[in-house]
């Protein structure tokens, strides 16, 4: 089964890129996608930009509506995600389980549907 690993995080504690602690923990992600590689259960993920980067898109009684940022407030923002295959959730969860910033932040597990 897929499974989408959404990897939320409190951006204001978050090591910044460049330093020392944002480079030993790049490579944990690193070392934990290789091991989902090579367990072959990695179908892909991508990190994103911080979350001032994105703009939010509604349309309400026929206009269109666009703001800067993500449209929810909240501490922790979505920094990105894993797609994998898994047997089943307790092993989907494993997997976040060795996520880098587990410790620090959130990784919500999703099954994907799949439609014929």
């Amino acid at each position: 089964m897929k499974y989408v690993l959404l990897l939320y995080s409190d951006e204001a504690i978050t090591p910044d890129f460049g330093t020392p602690e944002m480079d030993a923990e790049m490579q944990e992600w690193f070392n934990f996608t290789q091991e989902l590689d090579g367990a072959g259960k990695h179908l892909g993920g991508e990190a994103l930009h911080p979350a001032g980067s994105a703009t939010t898109v509604r349309v309400r009684d026929g206009k269109t509506i666009t703001s800067d940022g993500p449209f929810a407030e909240t501490k922790e923002a979505l920094g990105g995600f894993y797609l994998i295959d898994a047997d089943n959730l307790d092993e989907a969860t494993e997997w976040a389980l060795k996520i880098p910033n587990v410790s620090y932040g959130t990784v919500e597990i999703r099954p994907i549907m799949e439609f014929n």
